[in-house]
């Protein structure tokens, strides 16, 4: 982001843009800083609407980092997990396949009716991993 960009975003100076926070979300989960993400989310429920999006991240540690965040969100908030439902059943459409993965992967995790039923489709998914990762949360077999 150039400086003329992030001026604009920034109405009040000192004030972190969306996109400037998403980053240190990202690269507190590469570092391991999970309980921090956990405070946050629990401090700012619009960061579950973000879950989608930390998921493009190129960084494995990122994605796993995503994993472990909503398996502690969903032992200490169960409720408040489903927020982040429409963020991550808009990546189930991504090009990348990996990213399809990783979204169904923590729609498991929530693992309510709603979050699970957008599983479904990637039974078919035109990626093999894809299609494993579906069929094994949903406990469908390879053939079956």
């Amino acid at each position: 982001m150039d400086q003329q960009t992030h001026h604009i975003t920034n109405s009040h100076p000192g004030e972190v843009s969306d996109d400037d926070l998403l980053e240190v979300i990202a690269d507190f989960l590469a570092l391991g800083h999970v309980e921090n993400i956990v405070a946050m989310f629990r401090q700012d429920q619009r960061l579950f609407a973000w879950a989608g999006r930390l998921l493009t991240d190129n960084r494995l540690s990122v994605r796993l980092g995503v994993s472990v965040l909503f398996e502690h969100l969903a032992e200490i908030c169960p409720e408040k997990t489903s927020l982040a439902i429409p963020s991550l059943e808009r990546q189930l459409v991504h090009p990348t396949d990996w990213v399809r993965g990783e979204a169904a992967s923590v729609l498991a995790i929530i693992g309510n009716d709603e979050a699970l039923s957008l599983i479904h489709p990637l039974v078919n998914d035109p990626s093999p991993q894809v299609r494993e990762v579906a069929r094994d949360i949903l406990g469908i077999s390879p053939h079956g």
